[in-house]
């Protein structure tokens, strides 16, 4: 193969991966209806800019910033955006990862979804009363369930038992 070919056909790659990233499926494709549902305008006067990144725009928050990394004390987790109870302290493991963790979710209290936006698909986990963007789960993490349900500490809120 000549160096001329190999750009090409990287060119030419490179150009078929941006055309698919554009027509790839984003948050507002998956328009699921919520028991609290606000207009992004009203989530923005209700919460900080950071919690709406995460929460409504699915950003993610910097590892070992949020300060539930180091609770450890009996309670629930809540989300930030409507104060749902999702995760209880019970299932909390430290991952190392930078990032509060758990095993399990409290039933029913969240919902998944496939995400692209690495490209690979990975399983994102929301509220399910809000629709609120939590985080991701994975499947590296410790008995019973196998799970690692990776979350952003700004997605949520500490009520101590």
């Amino acid at each position: 193969m000549t160096r001329r070919g190999l750009l090409a056909g990287t060119a030419g790659l490179a150009a078929l991966g941006a055309g698919a990233l554009a027509l790839w499926p984003r948050r507002e494709a998956f328009a699921e209806t919520f028991p609290v549902a606000k207009s992004p305008e009203e989530w923005a006067e209700i919460l900080t800019e950071e919690e709406f990144a995460v929460l409504r725009e699915e950003a993610t928050e910097r590892a070992f910033t949020s300060p539930l990394n180091d609770e450890k004390r009996a309670g629930t987790y809540h989300c930030a955006g409507c104060a749902t109870p999702v995760y209880e302290s019970a299932t909390k493991f430290d991952s190392g990862t930078g990032w509060p963790s758990f095993w399990a979710a409290i039933e029913g209290q969240v919902g998944t979804k496939t995400d692209f936006a690495l490209v690979l698909p990975r399983t994102e986990v929301h509220c399910a009363t809000c629709g609120g963007h939590l985080g991701h789960i994975f499947s590296d993490g410790p008995r019973p369930t196998g799970e690692r349900h990776c979350l952003n500490g700004v997605a949520l809120d500490f009520v101590a038992a």
